[in-house]
């Protein structure tokens, strides 16, 4: 009875366990903007990057900073980081409608994919470019891009298949957004190319990891 009794008051009440830490990367929401934020919506520091898909800077910038950025900074719930577009072409304006397909669970890893793949759907729209005919209205064309250039073969891998792009390219919402987010960073935040940054706020002179990392509070790793 003893041994019993000894156990037993081993056991914790539930209200003193310790609840598992929120890993943060895995919440990914659409701002108010219409970007796609990943983390803590109340975390204190809040980075917003302004991305071009067809942009070799912002490729490498994805590639080096993404990792770092989320298992020591999302995860925790520090510090929020919000991906929003500064379109530059209809290449780009393509690849990110595509970047939106599946909603907010899945764009974090569209828009990896489409960075990490740059090289190669870039190379197959440099040909694309030298075609003669070409579609002249806008879905149509945005469609005849994604179908020619291999990014609608990327987004199958991932898949998605052939209807589903044909709407997420046709949707004016994501292309209210998109233009929205691209107006607001050439236009307003005045970012001088891409990637662009903010930091709560206050635009990053800058736009490498190394630059951005150092825009971050010491308190938000």
């Amino acid at each position: 009875m003893k041994k019993i009794l000894a156990l037993s008051l081993l056991v914790l009440p539930a209200a003193l366990v310790a609840a598992p830490a929120v890993n943060w990367v895995s919440r990914v929401t659409i701002s108010a903007m219409g970007g796609h934020a990943m983390g803590n919506p109340q975390a204190p520091t809040k980075l917003v990057e302004y991305v071009s898909y067809t942009c070799s800077h912002c490729a490498q910038f994805v590639g080096e900073a993404s990792a770092p950025l989320k298992t020591s900074y999302v995860k925790g719930g520090k510090v929020s980081v919000e991906v929003r577009n500064a379109v530059r072409d209809k290449y780009d304006l393509t690849a990110a409608l595509l970047a939106r397909c599946g909603g907010p669970a899945r764009f974090m890893g569209n828009h990896e994919a489409l960075f990490a793949n740059q090289d190669a759907w870039m190379e197959q729209i440099q040909a694309y470019d030298s075609t003669a005919t070409k579609p002249t209205e806008q879905i149509a064309s945005l469609r005849d891009i994604g179908q020619k250039t291999g990014l609608y073969t990327l987004m199958g891998k991932r898949g998605f298949k052939p209807a589903q792009l044909d709407a997420c390219v046709a949707s004016p919402m994501a292309m209210k957004q998109i233009l929205a987010m691209t107006d607001e960073a050439w236009n307003k935040v005045k970012i001088g190319g891409t990637p662009g940054f903010t930091v709560n706020g206050t635009r990053v002179e800058g736009s490498t990891w190394t630059i951005v990392q150092a825009a971050l509070p010491p308190a938000a790793r």
